[in-house]
């Protein structure tokens, strides 16, 4: 009978692009991902994937394989679902933004390891959009609107922003009392919005505004870009989790708060599976009530 780690170690492999990503997703030795393919290619006489120095493929056979292989772990997985009423046990592989890993997750996330202390909970805080079923991530957080897919989605909360500055640099330059005047005001523009120069404002009856800035200073990182606005700067249109402590101690100060700014909605999204494990669907209420009220 095929040993079902071989089978899911294949898949692995196939979706990672390579025995040495496979094995740091399922934290085994590249040769210990390599004895078992082997072993799976010699139990059922048949070659799976054909490798060279620099690539690898499946071959023919492999990708029927592949297709059976999935069907036989979903249902052993169905199979674990059905039977497990204990505690929740395994790892969870989990992506999300920088910012709201770091201001928003932390507390849930501590509660819910405390909960669920037989789960490993492997957090990957990057805003760079991972492929999930490719780099082997069971969950991810998402903001914006999301592009069409397989993944299936739960909107778990709303991502709010704020316009503001330091003090010292309205004493300065001057507090800005329409959103016009910030186009010839420092700017600090942050490279993960899309498009970076463009700041949307709505007025009194949400009729949006959108002005072009700029100003010198463009980063890829908010926290980097938070340091500097409190140092003076310039102004910024950041997350508002990320700069709110700043703005209860009055670090920055925010402006133009007779006009509203657009919110984004927060996703948590899965691959597609026909039964997706307690473990998971665990850390998903997990994540909502962290985005909670938000």
């Amino acid at each position: 009978m095929t040993d079902l780690e071989a089978l899911g170690t294949f898949a692995a492999v196939v979706r990672s692009g390579s025995f040495t990503a496979a094995a740091r997703q399922l934290n085994v030795s590249p040769a210990m991902v390599g004895r078992r393919i082997q072993a799976l290619e010699q139990r059922h006489g048949i070659k799976l994937i054909e490798r060279t120095t620099r690539s690898q493929r499946l071959t023919e056979l492999g990708h029927e394989f592949l297709a059976r292989s999935d069907a036989v772990i979903l249902a052993a997985q169905a199979l674990d679902e059905i039977t497990q009423t204990g505690p929740l046990s395994g790892r969870v592989r989990l992506s999300a933004p920088a910012t709201l890993g770091t201001r928003r997750l932390p507390s849930a996330m501590a509660q819910f390891t405390a909960a669920h202390p037989g789960i490993v909970l492997e957090m990957s805080l990057s805003d760079r959009r991972v492929d999930l079923v490719a780099e082997g991530y069971d969950v991810a957080v998402r903001v914006g609107v999301l592009p069409p897919s397989s993944l299936m989605a739960r909107r778990i909360g709303t991502y709010r922003f704020a316009c503001c500055a330091a003090p010292a640099f309205l004493a300065r330059h001057g507090t800005p009392r329409h959103p016009s005047e910030l186009e010839r005001a420092r700017c600090l523009l942050n490279l993960n919005l899309r498009p970076r120069n463009r700041w949307i404002f709505h007025d009194a009856d949400d009729v949006p505004l959108t002005v072009e800035v700029g100003g010198g200073i463009e980063i890829d990182n908010g926290e980097a870009q938070r340091a500097m606005a409190v140092d003076g700067a310039g102004i910024v249109y950041l997350p508002r989790d990320l700069v709110a402590p700043d703005l209860e101690r009055g670090a920055l100060v925010e402006i133009l708060t007779a006009w509203s700014l657009p919110t984004r909605p927060v996703y948590a999204v899965h691959p597609s599976r026909h039964l997706v494990p307690r473990r998971v669907t665990a850390l998903i209420d997990a994540l909502a009530d962290a985005f909670r009220g938000s």
